[in-house]
């Protein structure tokens, strides 16, 4: 499983990094999580709002930052 948190590396993109790590630990699983700063990579996937939340190349989330809940949520609703 490969998560990608898209965003400028901003303090709210760091939040979603933490949530997600901490949703991980949470679920038992593990994962590779990158930091994804290149716009071109962004647009590529065309978010526009940041930062955003993508597993396995699926945008699950953009434009919030998800409670580590809700990205325990997500991650089992995208079969993870």
């Amino acid at each position: 499983m490969h998560i990608e948190i898209l965003g400028s590396g901003c303090a709210r993109c760091h939040s979603l990094e933490a949530n997600v790590r901490k949703a991980l630990q949470l679920l038992g699983k593990e994962a590779q999580v990158t930091a994804v700063t290149d716009m071109a990579q962004i647009m590529a996937y065309g978010v526009m709002s940041m930062p955003a939340l993508v597993v396995d190349g699926k945008v699950l989330a953009s434009g919030r930052v998800l409670s580590p809940e809700e990205v325990k949520r997500a991650l089992v609703s995208a079969g993870i």
